[in-house]
């Protein structure tokens, strides 16, 4: 598990390297957006690398072999925007479905790319197999503590955004986001955790009492498309009360459409999982209730939300 003192000491140890994203109220009093896809690599994902390369860091020091880690794309992402800022090689396995978005970001960012098998698990057997080989430090994408305690600053910079918020809706795969997110305003707010119906990782495990594997697919499968929760995403939210809400795969689209064409945010399917809960009502606030959504991700191919352009002028 994760606590908010393991959030506040990442929090020291990131400072400089990520960016404090911003909130915007989008019904006053009510709703707010908290806009992490502004962050580096265009994910929260960033706060868990960083963390994560620079404890071990602390420890050890980083090995000459670098990082090797597993992806759907954006855990890859930071891990490599992260080794190189740090001066470090980077290898990372992704799924061969892994977005082309994604795989041309992780080599603009320096990082050597395999892409292996049709899901996360598959690359995932590859990637700890070449760090256990190789001596590199293996940087897993939700379940390792350094990296959910560093997804977890974004919820301590949101309690000081939004005093009083009463609850966080966050997108959920894996969980890391969920569980650091959920350590970081324990006893201030909840957290809500919505994933996809095709891809239920968390609700599967609260239901069995344990992480199960579950089959997954749907259109935020390249992002929350983790076959098991983790142990700590599991053991955090048992901890914490966070339950799990799911949302259907059209939900998903309307409410990615929605952030375009209401908003101007271009976000990944995964990080629109979040406002779908509210869209859909598949989460209903309570009377008065002070909400805040994490949008967490804007690693997307924009092309198709290009018909959402409302034209203005002549």
């Amino acid at each position: 598990m994760v606590t908010r003192e393991d959030v506040g000491e990442a929090a020291a140890r990131i400072a400089g390297r990520v960016r404090a994203t911003p909130v915007i109220e989008v019904e006053p009093g009510r709703t707010w957006f908290k806009l992490e896809l502004l962050q580096h690599t265009g994910s929260f994902k960033a706060r868990g690398a960083f963390n994560r390369l620079l404890a071990a860091a602390e420890r050890d020091g980083l090995p000459s072999a670098g990082v090797v880690a597993a992806s759907g794309g954006n855990a890859g992402l930071a891990v490599a925007y992260a080794a190189a800022r740090l001066g470090v090689p980077a290898l990372v396995y992704v799924p061969e479905t892994a977005p082309e978005v994604k795989v041309r970001g992780l080599r603009a960012y320096g990082a050597e790319v395999v892409q292996v098998g049709t899901v996360y698990g598959e690359a995932y057997e590859a990637a700890v197999k070449r760090a256990a080989d190789s001596g590199a430090l293996f940087s897993h994408p939700y379940d390792q503590p350094e990296v959910c305690a560093g997804a977890g600053t974004l919820g301590a910079e949101l309690l000081e955004q939004v005093p009083g918020v009463d609850t966080v809706l966050v997108s959920c795969g894996g969980g890391g986001l969920m569980a650091g997110v959920a350590a970081a305003v324990e006893g201030s707010a909840r957290v809500v955790a919505v994933e996809p119906e095709r891809a239920p990782t968390l609700h599967a495990a609260l239901r069995a009492g344990r992480p199960v594997d579950v089959p997954v697919a749907g259109v935020a499968a390249d992002s929350l498309g983790a076959t098991r929760a983790g142990g700590i995403a599991f053991e955090t939210a048992s901890r914490t009360g966070t339950p799990s809400v799911l949302v259907g795969d059209g939900a998903i689209v309307e409410a990615r459409r929605a952030l375009w064409k209401e908003h101007r945010l271009a976000v990944e399917h995964g990080a629109a999982a979040a406002l779908a809960a509210l869209r859909s009502g598949a989460y209903r606030p309570a009377d008065g209730e002070r909400v805040a959504v994490v949008v967490c991700g804007a690693n997307t191919d924009p092309g198709d939300l290009a018909g959402h352009v409302v034209s203005v002028g002549g």
